[in-house]
């Protein structure tokens, strides 16, 4: 079974406030440590009142100080908001503090409208330079050269890893000429999944940070005690989708009985495709859902979207879907003992 990990959205809703949310996406993080995921990630978004994870690196060192163990990232940094120089100093003072815990990955889109751009002083060009920024980065997170003038400090020696985040074919080439992991959104834009998984291998040179490819894949999966109970709390979601279409993005709203009454026919047909792979119901459904993402794709982790309204059931959730993942792993390595046994 694939590794599983969290991509934690950090979402105010109508009953917390932003320090609610920095304070349930720990408490989140503390708990997926003990139930076995490998790393919890947030992500960037600017000018969203429903997410809180603008000031992702301050958001990270947050997390990382109410955990022990499991490897805290960007998923991820919109580098051409950016300088590399400043990324650099700041994931490498993460590292410092957070040994050998911290992840970075990068991506290429802005993260928010192009007014909001030009707050953060980027040009909508500053994407062009997407490949030679990630080089610089990386060189300014590697060892200092003896006669190097400009050094990113504490930065310097960390070789913090690098991730490349994509949701189209651009990534998944870039990804595989630098030799780093690679992973591609399919939680929000599943359509080129397959097609970017397979350029992606096929275009990998190997690397000082990377020998072979290694694959993520964001997938939305929502679990509960009945099929029933979890597709209402992915309801949650689907409003937010909605909400996106009509340009009205707020606070992460409760869940509803019917969702028919909330979306038009249109809006219904753009959330379901932008959620085509989601796994929604009970832990055998989800398990089910997993077993066959896997298979399809040969995923070596699934970072999990569990975007649930209540703090409970979202923890619920989670670990439900850990559980999940135990139980495959565990037929797995029954089904290798009886071969070997034949």
């Amino acid at each position: 079974m694939a590794a599983l990990s969290i991509l934690e959205l950090v979402r105010v809703t109508e009953e917390t406030d932003a320090r609610g949310a920095l304070d349930n996406a720990r408490d989140l993080a503390a708990h997926a440590e003990e139930w076995g995921y490998k790393r919890i990630w947030v992500a960037e978004h600017h000018n969203m009142i429903g997410i809180a994870s603008a000031a992702t690196s301050v958001v990270l060192a947050h997390l990382a100080a109410g955990t022990k163990t499991i490897r805290v990232g960007a998923g991820g940094i919109m580098l051409p908001n950016h300088s590399p120089y400043v990324i650099a100093e700041q994931f490498g003072t993460l590292a410092r503090l957070f040994p050998d815990r911290i992840d970075l990955g990068l991506g290429r889109a802005p993260g928010t409208d192009q007014m909001t751009l030009r707050a953060l002083r980027r040009s909508p060009e500053s994407a062009d330079q997407f490949p030679q920024d990630v080089l610089e980065l990386q060189a300014f997170l590697a060892p200092a050269g003896p006669n190097q003038r400009i050094q990113a400090v504490p930065a310097a020696g960390t070789e913090v890893p690098l991730w490349i985040l994509g949701s189209s074919n651009f990534g998944a080439m870039l990804a595989g000429e630098l030799g780093l992991p690679y992973a591609f959104a399919s939680h929000f834009a599943p359509e080129l999944l397959l097609q970017a998984l397979q350029i992606y291998r096929t275009r990998f040179k190997p690397s000082e940070q990377l020998s072979r490819p290694y694959a993520m894949v964001g997938v939305n999966v929502i679990a509960a005690e009945t099929d029933a109970e979890a597709r209402r709390l992915a309801t949650t979601q689907q409003m937010s989708f909605t909400n996106m279409f009509r340009g009205t993005r707020g606070l992460s709203q409760p869940p509803i009985d019917d969702i028919e009454t909330y979306w038009s026919p249109m809006e219904k047909a753009q959330a379901q495709q932008m959620l085509a792979r989601s796994i929604i119901g009970s832990p055998e459904t989800v398990r089910t859902g997993l077993e066959r993402l896997v298979e399809e794709t040969g995923a070596d982790e699934l970072m999990i979207v569990s975007d649930v309204y209540d703090h409970r059931a979202r923890l619920r959730s989670f670990e439900m879907i850990a559980e999940a993942g135990r139980d495959i792993a565990g037929s797995a390595a029954g089904d290798i003992s009886l071969q070997r046994k034949a």
